[in-house]
């Protein structure tokens, strides 16, 4: 089991993936109602870093109008048709209630993960990043990718299972999964081998810790993914 029981505040970045209009707003062409509904874990785990001093680091899926770096993703309906993601809609920006602030990094990418063509691992490693927090949508497609894209680049790597999110699979021939299957299914693979999967509670006592608090974590067995409860007090 893949655990990072310490995390530096400063080693460690934030990663929101894809938390753009045309996933998250409501009707939107790609839209994730799980993903609207883990706003507030997110904010969360934006609160923390930005007052912890952890840089925060938003992707944005867009692809160009003309459609030319497209490649296979041209199969996918709703990108294929110029419905979504399209570089210069409305669609393509971060969702207004987790907006970045000015100072913030926002990487254009036109693949699942944020590594593949971008200059994420650049960045990270002049901000003397080790630890990566992985957040946003889609689980199992664009976060996964991610997390998996930075462990092969030997970053360690967090995922939020309460700050990340999916939509429900149609039957195309194996059978449909809800968004909860698919997410839950994800998390598990990744629990492995991959990524400390844990909730935005934990993940905030976590960093509370490592800026000089002493946590105590009630841990509920009982919970498929831990919850955790936390009362801090300042170490003399």
């Amino acid at each position: 089991m893949y655990r990072v029981e310490h995390i530096d505040p400063g080693k460690t970045a934030l990663i929101v993936v894809d938390m753009q209009n045309d996933f998250v707003a409501p009707g939107a062409p790609l839209e994730s109602s799980a993903g609207r509904a883990m706003v507030p874990h997110l904010q969360r785990a934006l609160a923390c870093c930005r007052e912890e001093g952890i840089p925060v680091i938003y992707t944005a899926h867009v692809h160009r109008p003309e459609g030319c770096d497209l490649g296979l993703l041209a199969h996918a309906p709703a990108i294929a048709r110029r419905d979504a993601l399209v570089a210069g809609s409305p669609g393509v920006a971060i969702f207004p209630e987790i907006a970045p602030r000015d100072s913030e990094i926002v990487i254009t990418k036109h693949r699942f993960s944020a590594f593949y063509g971008t200059d994420l691992e650049m960045i990270l490693r002049g901000l003397g990043v080790t630890t990566v927090v992985i957040t946003g949508v889609t689980t199992e497609n664009c976060c996964h990718a991610t997390a998996r894209g930075a462990f092969f680049r030997d970053f360690q790597v967090v995922f939020l299972a309460d700050a990340t999110a999916t939509s429900d699979y149609p039957d195309l021939g194996y059978g449909s999964m809800c968004a909860a299957e698919v997410h839950r299914a994800t998390l598990v693979i990744l629990a492995r081998d991959t990524a400390d999967v844990i909730p935005t509670d934990i993940f905030v006592t976590r960093v509370t810790a490592a800026s000089g608090f002493d946590p105590l974590l009630v841990v509920d067995p009982s919970d498929g993914i831990a919850q955790a409860a936390r009362q801090a007090t300042l170490v003399p």
